[in-house]
């Protein structure tokens, strides 16, 4: 025994001329670090701690050498927060006895070669880490990705995000226990919850105004069809743009964004098991087709309305627009003169289609969204009046960033099999039992002691002074600001409560209407698909269905699909005015054949008089994207706004979701979990985006 306790004292001795000493020995094994196995210099990360024994009062973690044993003289103070059996513990409730394991940490660039951190209670020396290999920062995802993403301060840099605020504020991560109210279950809404379900936030709720999800993402089955019967036509978005082929190159370019839809169908399904019940499955979309109408106020020998290709072949057929002007040669000119500034040639195609983000930088940078081409024009090229409101109405204040005109471009389109009503609905396993259905809210109250914020409605009578309500720790607000305005809501910053009375709503109405037959699919000259255009008053573009052509079913037609201020007019129609309107059209652009096919049911929206929306979609005026998009990236009150009226693009459903990944990885940060805040950056947006 005796020889075996010196060759152990031999051992040891050899082994401590190689293993630097740690100076004074820990007190106790009150603590130990799990993580981070290694830090990044100048970043964001998660430090997790373990306790061994009852620690109560002040906490505080140190950066610095590895035999420090006085806070004093630590590299940097982490951050210090009261713990355990202490008055001021009680804001970590979500903590097991009020002992927060996980901690943010923003490293400074400078760190030591070779540091601990150090855990102390007070001025005792509690914990220690083992030494920490320093990196540098992975500046390849997110920080250049952050300089392209965003014209004042990137909302997924968590570095900047959490160096905006005190240490100590954000120095405790807060447990995953924290409850979370997601106002509004369209896209922007149900892609949130899904994104905090996955990191383990499992305590939320979403609250929706109607007795459905998906918001705007409305599919109407007629005549009390179901999806299987394929008697259906979008009242909301319709299609997403895939690829631009140029034809005479053959060049194909990638449209890289709505790649995001794409990625979250594969998600679902898998998350579903692939029931087919939930399946989210894509077809071909139809966005052009020769045969269908155009506008013209010529009309075939019968009476009805000409096809696209027939007025291209034959001049009879084509409308004179130098006849409507009072100087063709100007308005070609001014024309000419705002192409050139705007310079939407083949790269500036690429660069849209290929990223987003680093486009809208560009268009800012350009001045692109500071004038709508009416502003352009009359402003900065001083042209007159009447020039300018023939090349482009004067009422236009609408930015000159032309991203919408690159998408349209698209050669390639998908749509979803059974509507797009399936992809919210894929949704409904993991949200429908977590989901207050017919609850319109009208006030949120914020306790600035509890640091919670309670959601109002009322349930029943409109007039009761009473109200309902429910208490989160945080909120997202998935509602589109063109209904948030009417609430009552707490003291947010002025920048924020301007977007949200100000921000302008585009309006739109549709109609479809369902026939006995796909008559138009056997007309002389036959529609397979496409959207065309007419003009008849009111009626504006027509859409033919993409799916089962050819197909002995009944149809679906969307006969009216009218945008602008028009729209206004269609919508203080009667409905049945409206809808009688559309179907004399149909009969005159296709003939007496579609009264005779036509059975009654129909379906219509007019989506600025919608009780849920109050709009179609966010179209901001000229200045108001530039100027507004920054207080969507900073929380206040522990609430953060999504929705497509949020993000960098309009209208689209990827707009939606790319609002639902940005509002997710804020509320991850302002929760101090960083670690998963950048789980979700990576897996949504670096898997389709090049930076």
């Amino acid at each position: 025994m005796l020889a075996l306790r010196s060759a152990l004292s031999s051992s040891l001795a050899f082994w401590s001329l190689f293993v630097p000493s740690l100076g004074n020995a820990v007190s106790s094994d009150s603590v130990s670090f799990i993580r981070p196995a290694a830090v990044e210099s100048g970043g964001a990360q998660n430090i997790e701690i373990e306790y061994h024994r009852p620690i109560d009062g002040e906490l505080s973690i140190h950066y610095g050498a590895c035999d420090l044993d006085d806070p004093a003289f630590s590299h940097h103070r982490i951050g210090t927060a009261y713990i355990g059996n202490h008055e001021l513990a009680k804001r970590h409730v979500g903590w097991d006895e009020n002992r927060p394991s996980r901690f943010v940490w923003v490293a400074p660039e400078s760190l030591l070669e070779h540091g601990c951190l150090h855990a102390f209670s007070g001025i005792e020396l509690v914990g220690r880490s083992d030494p920490i290999p320093v990196m540098k920062r992975n500046n390849q995802r997110r920080a250049v990705f952050a300089e392209i993403a965003d014209s004042e301060g990137p909302w997924f840099d968590g570095v900047e995000y959490l160096s905006e605020k005190e240490p100590d504020d954000v120095f405790v991560a807060q447990a995953k226990s924290s409850t979370v109210g997601i106002i509004g279950g369209g896209m922007s809404g149900l892609m949130t919850a899904y994104l905090l379900d996955s990191v383990g936030i499992h305590d939320y709720t979403i609250i929706e105004s109607s007795y459905r999800i998906g918001g705007r993402v409305h599919t109407t089955y007629l005549n009390g069809t179901s999806p299987d019967d394929y008697q259906y036509q979008e009242m909301g978005p319709m299609r997403f743009p895939v690829s631009i082929t140029d034809p005479d190159t053959n060049e194909t370019i990638q449209i890289m964004d709505h790649r995001m839809v794409f990625q979250l169908a594969e998600t679902l399904n898998e998350m579903n098991g692939n029931d087919p019940d939930y399946a989210v499955n894509f077809i071909p979309w139809i966005q052009n087709s020769p045969n269908t109408p155009t506008s013209t106020s010529k009309r075939r020998p019968d009476g009805t309305v000409p096809g696209t290709a027939e007025v291209e072949e034959s001049p009879a057929y084509q409308d004179n627009p130098n006849a409507t002007y009072s100087n063709a040669t100007a308005v070609a000119e001014a024309e000419e003169a705002y192409e050139e500034w705007v310079g939407l040639d083949e790269d500036d195609v690429r660069a849209i289609a290929a990223n987003i983000f680093q486009a809208h930088k560009d268009a800012v940078d350009r001045g692109l969204l500071d004038f709508s081409e009416a502003e352009y024009l009359r402003r900065v090229l001083r042209l007159d009046l009447n020039i300018t409101d023939q090349v482009d109405t004067i009422d236009d204040h609408f930015p000159s960033w032309e991203y919408d005109s690159v998408y349209f471009a698209a050669t390639e389109w998908r749509t979803i099999d059974k509507g797009l009503s399936q992809l919210p609905a894929a949704f409904g396993p993991l949200v429908l039992n977590r989901t207050m259905f017919g609850t319109n809210v009208h006030e949120m109250e914020w306790d600035e002691e509890s640091e919670q914020m309670t959601i109002k409605w009322r349930s029943d009578n409109p007039f009761d002074m009473n109200t309902d309500s429910k208490t989160f720790d945080y909120t997202v607000v998935a509602v589109p600001f063109s209904k948030v305005r009417i609430w009552r809501l707490p003291d947010y910053t002025s920048l924020l409560s301007r977007a949200i009375n100000t921000l302008n709503y585009q309006q739109a109405c549709k109609v479809a209407l369902h026939y006995k037959t796909r008559f138009w699919e056997h007309l002389e000259h036959p529609i397979f698909g496409g959207c065309g255009s007419t003009d008849i008053p009111g009626i504006g573009s027509i859409c033919y269905p993409s799916y089962k052509l050819n197909s002995s079913l009944p149809g679906a037609l969307l006969a009216n699909y009218r945008s602008g201020v028009l729209a206004r007019s269609l919508g203080a129609l009667d409905e049945v005015e409206h809808v009688a309107l559309v179907q004399r059209a149909m009969a005159e652009i296709h003939g007496e054949i579609a009264n005779e096919q036509f059975t009654g049911a129909y379906d219509r929206i007019c989506w600025e008089f919608d009780r849920h929306q109050a709009g179609a979609w966010c179209s901001p005026l000229s200045g108001q994207q530039e100027l507004y998009l920054p207080a969507y990236f900073h929380t206040e009150k522990h609430t953060v706004f999504v929705g497509e009226h949020t993000s960098y693009t309009h209208a689209w459903i990827f707009s939606a979701l790319e609002s639902g990944v940005r509002g997710t990885t804020q509320l991850l940060l302002e929760m101090g979990l960083v670690d998963e805040a950048k789980a979700v950056v990576d897996q949504w947006m670096a898997r389709w985006i090049s930076v």
